[in-house]
C-alpha cells in the first residue's frame, strides 16, 4: 500500500539544518504516526510522503518558509510571569515555557528575566531554517473511520495523539 488521503503512515526521521548538523532524531523503534491528507504535519513534508511505501527511505529538504517560516520580530513579547501555563523552576534564558496567548497556550524561549516579567521570543525555535529531513517509511495502512472522524492517527494501541 502506498501513502495516500485517509492512510496511516508510521515513520522515523533524522532532521539536519541546511549545513548538516542534526537536529533532531526520531527512534526508530517507536515511530511516528501520521494520518496523511489531514494536516497533521508540514504540508510540504507531507506532499513529499505521498505514494511513499513501506521500506523505502525518502530525503526531503525544505526551504524555511516552507518549514515554520521565517522568523517574525515582532513575535518578541514581555509578559508577565503570572501568564505563563508552564514554566521551569528557575526561569533562565534559553529556557522553553507555555504562555497562554489568544490561540491557547503556545511554546515560547526565554531571551531575558526580569523580577515581575520575562521577555519572549514565540517564534518556533526551527523558524527561519531550512531543514532537511531523512525519513524511512515503516508502516502504511487505511485509518479507521475513528482515525477519519477525528482527523488524527490514534498509532499502535489505538492512542497517539
Amino acid at each position: 500500500m502506498k501513502i495516500a488521503v485517509n492512510s496511516v503512515a508510521t515513520f522515523s526521521y533524522i532532521l539536519k539544518d541546511s549545513t548538516g548538523v542534526e537536529l533532531e532524531r526520531s527512534n526508530p523503534e517507536e515511530p511516528m504516526a501520521y494520518l496523511h491528507g489531514h494536516h497533521g504535519i508540514m504540508f510540504a513534508l507531507e506532499q513529499a510522503l505521498e505514494g511513499g511505501e513501506v521500506g523505502e527511505k525518502i530525503d526531503v529538504e525544505l526551504t524555511a518558509a516552507q518549514a515554520y517560516g521565517p522568523r517574525l520580530e515582532d513575535s518578541i513579547k514581555r509578559v508577565p510571569i503570572k501568564h505563563l501555563a508552564s514554566k521551569p523552576k528557575k526561569l533562565v534564558v534559553g529556557a522553553i515555557v507555555k504562555v497562554n496567548t489568544r490561540d491557547g497556550a503556545k511554546d515560547a524561549t526565554v531571551i531575558k528575566v526580569g523580577k515581575f516579567n520575562v521577555d519572549l521570543d514565540i517564534n518556533h525555535p526551527l523558524a527561519g531554517q531550512a531543514l532537511n529531513f531523512s525519513i524511512a517509511i515503516h508502516d502504511v495502512r487505511e485509518a479507521t473511520a475513528e482515525e477519519i472522524a477525528h482527523g488524527h492517527a490514534h498509532g499502535i494501541g489505538g492512542h497517539q495523539h
